[in-house]
C-alpha cells in the first residue's frame, strides 16, 4: 500500500470545517447560511427561507429523507456541485422528525423507531460531515432540559429521542450555541458562544476562536485556517 503523508493542517484544509450550531427559533440559525462568503448550497427541511428572501442562494428543498440521500449523491459525486465551497443542512431537527415519521409507519414498535432514528441520523450526520473538499454547517433546534443533580437548566441540541440529541456534539469538531441577549439599550445582540459554561454544550477544538464570536461562518473560517 502507497503510503501518503500529509500534515494536520493540510489535512484540514483538505477536508473542510465541519460547523453545527444549536440555537431557540428565531435566534438567526437560517441566517447563518448567508454568512459564508462563498459558494453555498442549502438544503433545506425547513417551512420556509423567509430570513433569506433578500439572498439568493440555491436550494435543495428535501421532504424526505430519500431526499437527503439524494441531496448527498449529488454534492458528492455530481460534477455540477463541485464549485460549492459551503454545505447547509437547515435542520438536521427537522430531517430526523421525517425520519422518525417514516419509521414510526414501518415499525410497529416505537423503540424500534427510535432505535432506526439514532442508527440513520448519525450515519446521514457523519456522512455529510465527512465530505471532502466542502465546508459544512448542520443547524439544530435547542431544546432546555433539568438537570437532575443541579436542577438547573441545560441547553443542547433538541431532536426526538433523548439520546440522540445527547450525540449531536460529539459528531463535530467545532459545535456552537447561537445566543441572543440584549445589550443595556435593550436591543437584542446575538453571538455565537463556542466553548461550554454551567448552561451550554458548545466547544471548538480548533482553539483558534474567542468564547463568544460574531455570527459569521465565513470569518470564523477565515480564523481557523490561518491559525
Amino acid at each position: 500500500m502507497a503510503i501518503r503523508l500529509t500534515t494536520t493542517k493540510e489535512s484540514a484544509r483538505m477536508s473542510g470545517l465541519k460547523i453545527g450550531v444549536a440555537g431557540l427559533a428565531g435566534a438567526g440559525k437560517t441566517k447563518l447560511c448567508a454568512s459564508t462568503g462563498a459558494p453555498t448550497v442549502i438544503i433545506s427541511a425547513e417551512a420556509g427561507l423567509l430570513s433569506l428572501r433578500d439572498v439568493d442562494i440555491p436550494v435543495i428543498e428535501v421532504a424526505s429523507i430519500a431526499d437527503v440521500h439524494e441531496a448527498y449523491k449529488f454534492l458528492s459525486e455530481s460534477a455540477d456541485a463541485k464549485h460549492f465551497e459551503w454545505v447547509c443542512l437547515d435542520s438536521i431537527s427537522e430531517i430526523a422528525e421525517q425520519v422518525l415519521s417514516y419509521e414510526k409507519k414501518v415499525n410497529k414498535d416505537a423503540r424500534a423507531a427510535y432505535g432506526e432514528l439514532s442508527v440513520q441520523m448519525i450515519d446521514l450526520i457523519k456522512a455529510f460531515r465527512d465530505l471532502q473538499g466542502k465546508n459544512v454547517y448542520m443547524s439544530a433546534k435547542m431544546e432546555r432540559t433539568k438537570d437532575e443533580i443541579t436542577g438547573g437548566m441545560l441547553y443542547g441540541p433538541s431532536m426526538p429521542g433523548a439520546k440522540l440529541g445527547q450525540a449531536i456534539p460529539y459528531l463535530f469538531d467545532e459545535f456552537f450555541v447561537l445566543r441572543v441577549e440584549k445589550d443595556p439599550d435593550g436591543n437584542p445582540t446575538r453571538a455565537l458562544q463556542t466553548g461550554p459554561d454551567y448552561q451550554y454544550q458548545a466547544k471548538d477544538r480548533s482553539g483558534a476562536l474567542d468564547l463568544f464570536e460574531p455570527p459569521n461562518l465565513g470569518d470564523i473560517a477565515k480564523k481557523i485556517l490561518a491559525s
